[in-house]
């Protein structure tokens, strides 16, 4: 059961990126777009940090949790030693989100 649960926190980390991102587009208005290329890249480059780290923590997530249900139906000793790993593979998909996070705030920072 925390194996999954834990993949279906790197789920809500994306809904939060994309909730920000969204946020920040602005629409054209009759003076022209305000949306430059450079917000659109470091939103792109946002997005595919919190994406690429979710997948690399999900893969990890996996491999743990199906290893580490085996082992812990073997001997239940194991399993504070799996909840530690799970947790460590999740840390590669929070920093991802902090870094995405960074990203999307300073892509509104640069004005031609």
């Amino acid at each position: 059961v925390v194996p999954v649960v834990m993949a279906g926190v790197l789920g809500i980390y994306g809904l939060i990126v994309g909730a920000i991102l969204l946020s920040k587009i602005t629409e054209p208005t009759a003076d022209g777009n305000h949306y430059t290329s450079y917000a659109g890249y470091a939103h792109l480059g946002s997005g595919i940090s919190c994406g690429l780290s979710c997948l690399a923590a999900g893969l990890a997530i996996g491999v743990v949790g199906d290893a580490g249900v085996r082992a812990v139906g073997q001997n239940e000793r194991l399993f504070v030693g799996m909840i530690l790993i799970l947790i460590f593979g999740e840390a590669l998909a929070l920093y991802g989100l902090i870094v995405s996070l960074i990203m999307a705030e300073k892509g509104n920072d640069y004005h031609c």
